[in-house]
């Protein structure tokens, strides 16, 4: 057998450049390459091996948490059909990754992750950074990623690569599995070397089957659709990674049944689409909410029903409810004892719309979704119209930005007020246009992610939306934007503070609490965030007034590197939540009158929480 001696990261490295990646006849490379920082654990190893198989692009990031949120980003942007790795050294720079991987596999978006470890021999110790146990010593720092991972292993041998690679590429490009995996790699065994079999760097292509439910099962998805009187559909992100959004438009314009948006799933059917209703629970729109508190039938689509999407199980109040669940993964089809079509999204609704040919929603129930979708446009408008008070509201500021922007242009954020108003507000046309990281809503996810979506798709204008909370965590990427040359554009809302979680403070009786940029004076805190942006290599515009921030938007868009676009927003301006709610308890007990009103809400507004599995007797065996 032909082989060739390499270190054991040299072959990893060449393992990867190997990879590729078909679904419907496409085939592409899997790996763009890698983000990360060297340190004593991965200098002489992954370092080195980066070094000498240059093909495998390397960009070094300022924080290896940021650079696991550009490869997410990246990966969400190519429909989960590409991937970065991302390698630190041993100790901090290994955990600093932990959140980011939470934030991959919550979200089931692929990452490779590839930390250093500790010495696998043992005699150099304890190493710099390395973690003790009295216990045992077959431990590390990297153990944290267990729980995180979709996949987990540590290389304490150089050959264990040839067994370890394929398992990872099994996860990484499964539809259903898919997460972070890592690689811990201890930092002698990334420099040993082995005889690797040739046949390891041989092209491989990892193929994404379109998987197709049980036909017994999609019978009585069918037979159930069939006899519903108000049916809805809750369109989450997996009708993105399976390309179904022409499958979801033919079958809701073919049924007549409404379309309800997750925020992972915002776009897949247009906003301004006739059976679209936009968003739905927590932060949802009017019409979509009222329209699911009367559906008898939930026809969830590749979404992991949240609570922000199910109001904490109160957006759903028909007495009969049922579900059917179209998706990949088993343990979110089950959900609401649903009628469960494991499989492919796209496949699903295309058998779907053949099975139920003919079959139309009720002219009474399509008045009503009509009406609705006038009412809440009429609503919208009024909430981004313009009102001349100063500071601008929020909703007016992503309004101008929104009618600025050209259908194709994606704007992404991730936590903060932004993304509840963004849900209910952003008038989308396209998934890929609109990224809102909401799954684990991770703080410091947006700078980095707009890198990652720029990198995915250059041809896109990309405007980040980033709160001053955010941006104070993790800015400093705004440097990579600059060396990488990629022309970001960042909309900085300054409300002195956490205003979201200020806002829910005060709902439940706390008067917003820590949540204010402030001096122990009581004053604003004197944060120049335009002159950090400048410092940090991007050109930086403070505007004003509404006519000064549309300049601002045309001059950001003309700059060939990043920018910065600084507004000031009133922090108390909020955009209502829609006959909604979400489960946030309040003290039960406590000397504070507001706080024991908030409770006294809180015990009713929790008394709409429903079971929602529980089958009617006479739909037993159904």
């Amino acid at each position: 057998m032909s082989t060739l001696r390499l270190t054991c990261a040299q072959a990893l490295v060449r393992y990867l450049l190997a990879q590729r990646v078909e679904r419907d006849g496409q085939v592409q490379p899997f790996f763009a390459g890698v983000f990360g920082i060297f340190g004593h654990g991965n200098v002489a190893g992954l370092g080195q091996a980066l070094q000498e198989y240059p093909a495998l692009r390397y960009v070094p990031v300022r924080n290896e948490q940021a650079g696991v949120h550009m490869a997410v980003a990246y990966a969400r942007r190519k429909d989960r059909l590409g991937c970065w790795a991302c390698t630190s050294s041993v100790g901090p720079g290994a955990t600093n990754m932990v959140t980011g991987a939470a934030l991959a596999t919550i979200n089931r978006l692929p990452v490779l992750l590839l930390p250093g470890d500790v010495f696998a021999r043992r005699d150099v110790g304890p190493v710099l950074q390395q973690l003790e146990r009295g216990y045992s010593q077959d431990l590390s720092v990297n153990d944290c990623f267990k729980p995180v991972s979709r996949y987990w292993d540590r290389i304490q041998r150089p050959e264990q690569l040839i067994y370890a690679l394929p398992e990872a590429l099994r996860v990484l490009t499964s539809p259903a599995d898919c997460g972070a995996v890592t690689l811990a790699l201890p930092q002698d065994v990334q420099a040993e070397a082995f005889d690797y079999p040739v046949g390891l760097f041989e092209e491989r292509v990892w193929r994404v089957p379109r998987a197709r439910p049980d036909e017994a099962a999609l019978g009585r998805a069918a037979r159930r659709i069939a006899r519903a009187e108000r049916p809805l559909i809750v369109a989450g992100g997996g009708v993105t990674y399976s390309g179904a959004m022409g499958a979801l438009k033919t079958f809701a314009e073919a049924t007549g049944i409404p379309v309800a948006v997750t925020q992972a799933g915002k776009g897949t059917l247009p906003d301004d689409h006739a059976q679209c209703l936009g968003a739905l629970g927590a932060t949802g729109t009017l019409a979509a909410n009222r329209i699911a508190r009367q559906a008898d039938l939930v026809i969830g689509i590749g979404t992991r029903f949240t609570d922000f999407t199910t109001a904490s199980k109160t957006a759903f109040q028909h007495p009969h409810v049922r579900f059917v669940n179209i998706n990949v993964c088993a343990l979110d089809a089950l959900k609401h004892g649903a009628e469960m079509l494991v499989g492919d999204a796209r496949a699903a609704l295309e058998e779907l719309t053949f099975l139920l040919e003919g079959h139309r929603v009720e002219p009474g129930y399509a008045a009503e979704i009509a009406a609705e979708r006038d009412g809440w446009a009429r609503i919208r408008q009024e909430l981004v119209r313009p009102t001349g008070k100063k500071p601008l509201a929020q909703a007016v500021v992503l309004g101008t930005l929104n009618a600025h922007l050209e259908p194709g242009d994606v704007v992404i954020n991730a936590a903060g007020s932004a993304p509840g108003d963004l849900h209910k507000l952003w008038v989308a046309r396209d998934p890929h246009a609109y990224h809102v990281e909401y799954g684990y809503s991770c703080m410091a996810y947006e700078i980095p992610a707009g890198i990652g979506v720029k990198l995915a798709a250059p041809e896109r204008r990309v405007w980040v939306i980033v709160g001053d909370g955010s941006y104070l965590m993790m800015s400093g990427d705004l440097a990579t934007a600059v060396q990488e040359g990629i022309d970001l554009n960042v909309l900085l809302i300054d409300n002195h503070g956490f205003a979201s979680i200020g806002g829910l403070s005060e709902g439940l009786g706390s008067a917003g609490f820590g949540t204010s940029f402030r001096t122990r004076a009581g004053e604003v805190l004197p944060v120049r965030l335009a002159a950090h942006a400048q410092a940090l290599g991007a050109t930086v515009m403070e505007p004003d007034t509404l006519a000064e921030i549309q300049d601002a938007f045309r001059a950001a868009e003309r700059s060939p590197k990043p920018v910065v676009v600084v507004v000031t927003c009133d922090r108390e301006a909020r955009v209502p939540g829609f006959e909604s709610w979400w489960d946030v308890p309040v003290a039960e007990v406590s000397t504070m009158p507001a706080v024991q009103q908030a409770r006294a809400v809180y015990e009713q507004a929790q008394r709409a929480e429903r079971h929602l599995h529980a089958l009617d007797p006479e739909e037993e065996g159904s």
